[in-house]
C-alpha cells in the first residue's frame, strides 16, 4: 500500500483547490482528493455514470467541507484510477470498500448521486457498520422499475448533445425550458473552476461496461432495504429521465425512516439546479 497523503497538507477549503491523491491497494491505484477539516467521520462521495472526480459540484462540495473531511474518488477504471471498470453495481462496492478500508477508515457517511447511490445501497447492505449516514440523491434501488431504461435514455441524450455541440449532462441532468436550460449552463461552468491538475476524462469502453452493470442492476431482483437503519436523505427532481422521480418514493418507502426531498421543475440533476437550498439541507442532515 502507497499512500502518497502527507499530514502537513494545508487544508483546502474549496473542490477547486483540493489536493490529488492516489493510493494502491489490491493491484489498483485509486485517485481521490480531499478537503475539509481532518478528524470525525469523513463524509465520502460517490460519483454517477461516466463521471470523474472533476464531475463534481462545488456548490454542493465547499459547504459540506466547511466543516466536514470530505473525500471524493475514482472507481477502478476511470479517470486516474487504474485497472478495468468492473460488470456489476456489486462489485463496484466490493471497489469501494477496498479504497475506504485502505485508507484506514473505518465509519463514514456517504453522499451518493445517481449510479454512486446504487453503488452506495449495495455497499451498506454488504458492510452495514462502516456507514453512519447515506444520502442518495437522483437514485433508484435494485429491481426498480424501469431502471433498465437508463440505457437508452443515456445514448439518445449523448447524440442529441453531440448534433447540437453541448454537454450530455445539459439533456440529461437538466429540463428542457428556459429555468432548466438556464441551470444547467451554470451547473457546467461550475465544474470549469477548478483549472490545474484536472482528472482524465473516462474512456469509452469504461463508461459502456458502467452502462452494462447499470442495466444489470436494473433487472435484478430487489436488495433488501428494509435492513438499511442508518439515517437516510432521499432527494430527487420531479422529472427525473435518467432514473424515474418515482423510484425516489419507492426508496423512501422501503428504507424506515428516510426523509425525502423532490424538487420542483427539475430534472436527474434537481440537486444541482436547487443547490442552494440543497446543499444547507444536506450540511444540516449529515452534521446532526
Amino acid at each position: 500500500m502507497d499512500n502518497t497523503d502527507t499530514q502537513n497538507d494545508s487544508v483546502a477549503t474549496s473542490y477547486a483547490n483540493a489536493k490529488a491523491h492516489m493510493i494502491t491497494t489490491g493491484g489498483v491505484t485509486y485517485a481521490y482528493r480531499e478537503l475539509g477539516p481532518k478528524g470525525g467521520i469523513p463524509v465520502v462521495f460517490f460519483v454517477h455514470l461516466a463521471a470523474t472526480l472533476d464531475n463534481w459540484d462545488p456548490r454542493i462540495i465547499d459547504p459540506i467541507a466547511k466543516n466536514r473531511h470530505v473525500i471524493t474518488f475514482d472507481q477502478r477504471g476511470v479517470g486516474t484510477s487504474t485497472g478495468q471498470v468492473p460488470d456489476s453495481i456489486e462489485a463496484m462496492a466490493d471497489d469501494a470498500y477496498t479504497f475506504i478500508t485502505a485508507l484506514g477508515i473505518d465509519k463514514i457517511d456517504i453522499f451518493s448521486f445517481s449510479m454512486g447511490g446504487m453503488i452506495a445501497q449495495d455497499l451498506v447492505l454488504k458492510h452495514p457498520d462502516l456507514v453512519r449516514k447515506l444520502v442518495l440523491a437522483g437514485t433508484g434501488p435494485r429491481g426498480g422499475k424501469n431502471m433498465d431504461k437508463v440505457v437508452g435514455t443515456t445514448y439518445r441524450d449523448f447524440l442529441r448533445a453531440t448534433l447540437t455541440r453541448s454537454d450530455p449532462k445539459e439533456y440529461l441532468f437538466f429540463n428542457r425550458n428556459t429555468a432548466g436550460r438556464h441551470a444547467a449552463k451554470a451547473f457546467i461552468k461550475r465544474l470549469q473552476e477548478r483549472t490545474a491538475d484536472r482528472d482524465k476524462l473516462i474512456s469509452t469502453r469504461a463508461f459502456q461496461t458502467q452502462l452494462k452493470a447499470i442495466q444489470k442492476f436494473g433487472r435484478s431482483a430487489p436488495s433488501d432495504l428494509s435492513k438499511l437503519t442508518q439515517p437516510t436523505l432521499i432527494a430527487n427532481g420531479d422529472n427525473d429521465r435518467m432514473v424515474p422521480s418515482v423510484l425516489s418514493e419507492d426508496l423512501h418507502r422501503r428504507i424506515k425512516g428516510s426523509e425525502l426531498i423532490i424538487y420542483p421543475d427539475s430534472g436527474h440533476g434537481g440537486i444541482f439546479q436547487y443547490h442552494a437550498k440543497f446543499a444547507p439541507a444536506a450540511v444540516d442532515f449529515l452534521d446532526n
